[in-house]
């Protein structure tokens, strides 16, 4: 007898699974017919989602070359597919094996998405982000000069000139040996508390705008800096701290997921080694001798007087 097509079924009289697909939603068609069965338009996006060539939510048009081009190889699947199963291949033991863990894999990551859709709710994220704004200080920055000696001679000459009335960022380019801001006037631009050498930090952060520091020491030599500005820089808004959040919550999610599903379903491990104390006594016993174990001479002069019939 002929066999029937394998859209209708295989000579098991198992549905195909792909050719009861119903369409994803009222605006979904079907892109292709092949074999009697439907590759949908939703199919094309989902799969051009997956492969990167666009982002989730973006539209394809059918007329976009994309589509076609991701369609043609989806064509090209269900073929393959459609004849792998009439020639009777889903029923070996390797390719239940297959299909068993590509479903767990995928089963496992839609359970994923639905718990991490409802972890991360733009009410789950302002409540992060207030929290956050809270704990986060705001960053106070500062804007200075500095001149850098070698020995505090040096050092209190240029303390001396300044309190004179000597040009700080003339003198600085004068004298300072710090080849890095010397071309500018000593100018350090703008840093924060933690973002400096901790002497420097202190004389910047303990400096009104507009005076100079008294002389100090840094691994580096003898400094003196003019605090030019002052700021308080804005906490950081929603939209840059987001990406952040969502990751958070994002792990969080998954997290208590697996957390509560590790009480529902016990886990036993039956692939470790056995721990020494847990071998039976047989298992001991083939167990090789110590090699370092010294050798037993009167078995052995004993076995050299048999083997010479003495």
């Amino acid at each position: 007898p002929r066999e029937r097509p394998a859209a209708q079924g295989t000579r098991t009289g198992r549905i195909l699974h792909f050719a009861d697909l119903p369409p994803a939603g009222p605006g979904d068609a079907p892109a292709a017919q092949v074999g009697g069965t439907s590759v949908y338009v939703s199919e094309v996006r989902r799969e051009a989602v997956s492969r990167g060539l666009i982002e989730d939510g973006d539209a394809l048009d059918v007329s976009d070359p994309m589509f076609t081009e991701v369609l043609d190889e989806l064509i090209e699947q269900r073929l393959l597919a459609l004849e792998a199963r009439r020639r009777g291949l889903h029923e070996d033991v390797e390719a239940r094996r297959r299909l068993a863990a590509a479903e767990e894999r995928i089963l496992g990551n839609i359970l994923v998405e639905t718990a991490v859709s409802r972890a991360v709710t733009e009410e789950a994220v302002e409540r992060v982000y207030s929290r956050q704004r809270e704990l986060v200080p705001a960053l106070e920055e500062a804007r200075a000069r500095h001149i850098l000696t070698a020995t505090q001679n040096e050092i209190d000459e240029v303390a001396r000139l300044l309190a004179e009335g000597q040009d700080f960022a003339a003198l600085a380019r004068r004298v300072s040996r710090d080849p890095a801001s010397r071309a500018d006037g000593g100018d350090l631009g703008w840093m924060s508390r933690d973002a400096v050498l901790p002497e420097l930090s202190r004389a910047v952060f303990s400096t009104p705008p507009g005076e100079v520091s008294s002389p100090f020491r840094s691994e580096y030599g003898w400094h003196v800096v003019k605090v030019e500005q002052r700021r308080t820089l804005p906490r950081p808004g929603l939209d840059e701290l987001r990406p952040g959040i969502v990751r958070f919550l994002t792990m969080e999610g998954i997290e208590r997921l697996l957390t509560d599903i590790r009480r529902t379903y016990p886990v036993l491990r039956t692939a470790n080694a056995i721990p020494p104390l847990l071998r039976r006594p047989a298992e001991e016993a083939a167990e090789p001798e110590d090699r370092d174990a010294a050798p037993d001479t009167e078995n052995d002069e004993g076995a050299s007087e048999a083997s010479s019939g003495g």
